[in-house]
């Protein structure tokens, strides 16, 4: 049993509920731990970290259980807990690498950026195609200003899992950012193509088309983004979470403030 919840985009965790079996009517250690894990997959995080906690009472050496736990201590705002957590699993299994993509995760929340390379760098250095190591490391090289090796990163991460878009448009406003806007359009373009309701590449697009003076294109992508995911009006969300550069995301609000 080694089934590690990865969280490397939490902006992406599922918030719906569900029903699932409640723990009094389970028996086997796997039916626990497969309870505990559904329920933080479907986003009952408080039931979920009572379940992680009732579950390592009876197994406290399970490294799996550890790291689930820490993710979920890390998505309820504790990320020092979670870090422990994640320590624990490391101790007791230290080739498995989910831990410690997810306590890179938990070091970027308290802005401990050289600690979360060191992490991601040490999963890429066994397993170069890790494409959520790539696209953590990419983010936190973009925090860190380094664009560059941002971008060649967000390559990697889109390489290493063609469908991954949102590596896909990240690599594309690195391209804004950097001053390559033709590549930086056609990219965004074919991502909506082919993912016509992706609100990232969208919003991008209506920045960049804004910044390009073709305002009548920017309104049409921007109503899509609205009905598709509000959050982008948020300058706070967009570069604190989402973690869009500075010129795309000034672009955007500055193409907000007009409307």
């Amino acid at each position: 049993m080694n089934k590690i919840k990865n969280y490397f985009l939490l902006i992406f965790v599922l918030l719906n509920l569900v029903y699932v079996t409640p723990s009094y009517a389970l028996n086997s250690r796997e039916d626990l731990f497969d309870y505990a894990l559904n329920l933080s997959s479907n986003g009952n995080f408080n039931l979920a970290l009572q379940e992680w906690d009732r579950y390592l009472d009876l197994y406290p050496n399970d490294s799996a259980a550890l790291s689930n736990r820490g993710n979920i201590k890390l998505v309820n705002g504790d990320p020092k807990g979670s870090i422990y957590d994640q320590d624990q699993a490391i101790s007791l299994d230290p080739e498995e690498l989910d831990p410690y993509i997810n306590r890179g995760i938990a070091e970027e929340s308290l802005g401990l950026w050289n600690k979360a390379k060191q992490d991601y760098l040490l999963v890429i250095s066994k397993d170069s195609n890790n494409f959520s190591a790539l696209y953590n490391l990419a983010n936190v090289e973009g925090t860190l200003s380094n664009w560059q090796g941002a971008r060649s990163l967000f390559r990697k991460a889109s390489e290493s899992n063609p469908g991954f878009a949102m590596a896909r448009s990240s690599m594309a406003l690195v391209d804004y950012q950097l001053g390559n806007i033709d590549e930086s359009e056609k990219e965004l373009k074919k991502l909506i193509r082919r993912y016509p309701t992706f609100a990232d590449a969208r919003a991008g697009l209506t920045a960049l088309q804004w910044s390009k003076k073709k305002s009548g294109e920017a309104e049409s992508n921007w109503i899509a983004v609205t009905e598709l995911d509000p959050r982008y009006a948020d300058e706070a969300w967009l570069i604190d979470i989402r973690r869009w550069p500075p010129k795309p995301a000034q672009d955007l609000m500055k193409f907000i403030a007009l409307k």
